[in-house]
């Protein structure tokens, strides 16, 4: 699974000037390669939006949507890489929204399903990128509980459509309601827990990939939970987790889809009809 094989951070941000669209200033960003360095616990006390922009994921977000030709997203926790999805995802429907109408069975076809349980991130994310035609923000409570008797954390309301991508950012660990056994993810010396992903794993198609944004407790946690055959990769230089489904097609569309997204020399692909 090489998944970023043909990216080249400068030419593509060149010809997809996302600095644009976030209101970044690429003179005063430094190399969008490199990721922002911060304290130990930035990223568990800092609840205001927005946090540090890291360029460098974003940029790999929209180039696995455009090159894995993405259908229908679902992000877990809002913020600027909704506005990159919602990007990404209206590239692909000016080029490919004819052959998937006629040929895929994708209900949600070029659609980000964002859900989150902070409503004043959701609020400033509309405020700030007012004109995301193809998101559909969903405020969701989230509760702590168990799966497989483990902790975590699982939304109550979540978008009932089928993704192609899933990216997990989200929810932070101090937010979720309540506790198991007195239990939660409630400590700053604790991480955030979602066990979302593991609920729906079963409906899931091959080809599906999953993108797990830092979190790496949070990823061994699915990795262990999953129980169809995904392909894992961890790249710590980029701190974050990848998982793609790898099974022969569930049926005709499916086979169809994967060949159009992914090719017909995907990893993944049975070469028996």
């Amino acid at each position: 699974m090489d998944l970023f094989k043909d990216l080249n951070y400068e030419s593509y941000l060149l010809e997809n000037p996302l600095n644009l669209l976030l209101g970044i200033n690429l003179e005063n960003y430094g190399d969008v390669k490199e990721k922002i360095t911060r304290s130990p616990y930035e990223t568990v006390s800092n609840s205001e939006y927005p946090n540090p922009t890291e360029l460098d994921d974003l940029i790999r977000l929209h180039y696995l949507v455009r090159s894995r030709k993405v259908t229908t997203i679902l992000e877990i926790g809002v913020g600027k890489s909704t506005a990159v999805f919602s990007d990404a995802l209206s590239k692909n429907k000016d080029l490919y929204s004819e052959y998937v109408a006629e040929n895929l069975r994708r209900s949600n076809p070029f659609e980000c399903h964002s859900v989150d349980n902070n409503e004043d991130w959701i609020n400033a994310v509309k405020l700030e990128y007012i004109d995301l035609k193809n998101v559909t923000y969903h405020f969701c409570k989230c509760e702590v509980s168990s799966i497989n008797s483990r902790i975590c954390t699982l939304f109550h309301g979540m978008p009932n459509i089928c993704p192609d991508l899933i990216y997990l950012d989200g929810p932070d660990q101090f937010s979720p309601e309540g506790d198991v056994r007195g239990l939660s993810t409630k400590h700053p010396d604790r991480m955030p827990m979602s066990g979302d992903i593991i609920t729906i794993e079963h409906f899931l198609t091959p080809g599906t990939l999953i993108v797990v944004d830092g979190r790496t407790a949070n990823a061994r946690f699915i990795k262990e939970n999953l129980q169809r055959n995904w392909h894992y990769l961890h790249f710590p230089e980029y701190d974050q987790h990848f998982f793609e489904l790898r099974e022969d097609p569930l049926g005709v569309y499916n086979r169809r889809q994967i060949e159009f997204c992914l090719g017909e020399d995907w990893e993944g692909l049975s070469k028996q009809v």
